[in-house]
């Protein structure tokens, strides 16, 4: 029961991050692009997504995040630089949830960085 309320809570922390669009500052910053299709395997995926997002918005840098899945999931979260993006990429908690991801939770997924040039927000 203590493990479906964990994963409950979980989940609705994800739920409460899709519903909402981050206040980006004026550009340029970064957006890193993760697109993935999720295997049948669960294994406290749920947990180390609301970690992640949790984690993410303690680093320096990090200014928002934005997650959407229905067949495909698509997770854009954005940040101040690139050496931002570089340090979150090397955290050691994100790195084992990036190598859980890639043995067990994801069939595919592909990770891209662009920079922000412009944008058009209605808040």
């Amino acid at each position: 029961m203590k493990d479906q309320l964990t994963a409950q809570n979980s989940k609705s922390k994800i739920e409460n991050r899709k519903s909402q669009i981050p206040a980006t500052p004026e550009p340029p910053y970064y957006a890193v692009i993760f697109t993935s299709v999720r295997t049948d395997v669960d294994d406290n995926y749920d947990d180390m997504a609301a970690r992640m997002v949790e984690l993410a918005s303690e680093q320096d840098g990090f200014l928002g995040i934005e997650h959407a899945r229905d067949n495909i999931g698509i997770t854009i979260s954005y940040w101040r630089d690139e050496e931002s993006i570089r340090r979150w990429k090397d955290h050691a908690e994100h790195r084992i949830a990036q190598r859980n991801g890639y043995e067990k939770w994801y069939s595919s997924f592909a990770t891209r960085v662009c920079k922000v040039e412009r944008q058009n927000l209605k808040l």
